[in-house]
């Protein structure tokens, strides 16, 4: 029996021309909609050579596009809605594959380049794991499309296409819980605001500072969309019954991650946009002229990570406490936010000096006030 096992897990995870093309499909109808459907054009971060990108935010328009369309095609019959969870396993290797090979075209792509503006001068380091792992160049571009933008906006949508190949699965094979319900309301709620105020993607670290590499495609078109969703695979498996005062407590951890999250983000980028906008009503308090210390940000100084971890548990917490399996993603995201919060102190504390120690004196908490 393992044998059998071990046998069908290898066949499942040698990618097919179907799985292929299903992601070519994917990725082209996505990269269709982003340059020709209209949308807000928000303005990027200001580059050291004083240019600017800008970002066309039409990613709710192409999503609902999107899910109408595959919606019109399964009712009828033009494809199957189980068609991702059905080749989980298959489109998890392709999709790994096309990484691989769009790094590796990036970085070709990038030493060859003569480019002296800050998007796309390549920064070679002579350190081929290095500049292949985390990029040289900042913001390079495929028929006019900011890589970047959108490699991210694809795993997001990936994300929520796999949860609902998922649901279909589950209601086709009629194991449709409260728990896989409850599972696929917060995901999709998440998802969608999102899209909702994906111009505040624009001032993140990853967009303004992390050149594009293997860490970046891998992790948003692989780690996003098949690991955020461990749960709905793991619910298609496993029955959980959860009691009314569970539901409603996994509601709380929910919304309250939610209001800290989105609420933290918001402030930081109005506070960005217009340093004189007020915060909960007050103008805003300002070390040194440029770190916010109001809000959110008046409370710790990564609070934004909180709301992620709430809501990163709110998505597991439906799955029981049977398995850590379905906690895969909030265990990984705490390992992983310590880590980016360590990193963003030492190049905070090198970046803005005696502001940084200033700020730290104002707001001594990291990231849970009066823990930690």
């Amino acid at each position: 029996m393992p044998k059998m096992d071990l046998g069908f897990l290898l066949h499942a995870i040698i990618p097919s021309v179907d799985s292929a093309a299903i992601l070519i499909t994917f990725l082209t109808c996505l990269a269709i909609a982003a340059s020709i459907l209209p949308g807000k054009v928000v303005p990027g971060a200001v580059l050291q050579d004083g240019t600017r990108l800008h970002y066309r935010c039409n990613g709710l328009f192409a999503l609902t596009l999107l899910v109408a369309l595959l919606g019109f095609g399964a009712y009828m019959n033009f494809i199957s809605a189980t068609v991702i969870s059905d080749r989980g396993f298959e489109l998890l290797s392709t999709t790994f594959i096309f990484s691989v090979l769009v790094t590796s075209a990036l970085y070709v792509a990038g030493c060859r380049s003569r480019n002296k503006s800050s998007s796309l001068k390549p920064h070679v380091t002579g350190n081929l794991i290095h500049d292949w792992w985390f990029g040289i160049q900042l913001n390079p571009q495929f028929m006019a499309i900011d890589l970047k933008f959108f490699f991210v906006r694809a795993g997001m949508m990936g994300w929520l296409l796999i949860n609902l190949s998922v649901l279909a699965k589950s209601i086709q094979d009629g194991t449709l819980s409260r728990s896989t319900i409850l599972y696929q309301l917060f995901c999709a709620a998440y998802i969608l605001d999102y899209f909702i105020y994906e111009e505040y993607m624009t001032s993140t670290w990853d967009i303004i500072a992390e050149r594009l590499g293997f860490m970046l495609v891998f992790g948003d078109l692989v780690w996003i969309p098949f690991t955020f969703s461990i749960q709905g695979w793991w619910l298609l498996h496993n029955q959980v019954e959860l009691p009314t005062a569970t539901v409603i407590a996994n509601c709380i951890i929910f919304l309250i991650g939610y209001m800290v999250f989105r609420g933290a983000n918001k402030q930081k980028h109005v506070f960005k946009k217009n340093p004189k906008t007020h915060i909960w009503g007050k103008p805003p308090k300002v070390i040194g002229g440029k770190l916010l210390a109001s809000g959110y940000w008046g409370m710790a100084r990564h609070c934004n990570y909180l709301g992620d971890l709430l809501l990163a548990l709110s998505f597991s917490l439906p799955c029981g406490t049977s398995s850590l399996v379905p906690y895969f993603y909030p265990i990984y995201l705490v390992i992983l936010l310590i880590w980016r919060e360590r990193r963003d102190e030492a190049r905070c504390a090198a970046k803005y000096r005696e502001i940084w120690v200033e700020y730290c004196r104002l707001v001594p908490w990291r990231i849970l006030p009066y823990f930690y």
